[in-house]
């Protein structure tokens, strides 16, 4: 698995943005504390940095 990243919802998504909420669904992600391995591309990449303040890479 070389070219992976971890991410995990951090935040709650009460309150945010509804383009950021698709965006966190987007990357699979449902409740708190919940994570997901995704490949490590452009498109992920801008997802995260879109959400960056709901998420944490880890890993």
């Amino acid at each position: 698995m070389a070219n992976t990243i971890k991410v995990k919802l951090v935040k709650g998504l009460i309150g945010t943005k509804q383009s950021h909420r698709a965006t966190v669904r987007g990357l699979g992600l449902r409740r708190v504390n919940s994570e997901r391995v995704l490949e490590d591309t452009p498109a992920v990449r801008g997802m995260i940095n879109k959400v960056a303040y709901l998420v944490k890479v880890v890993a």
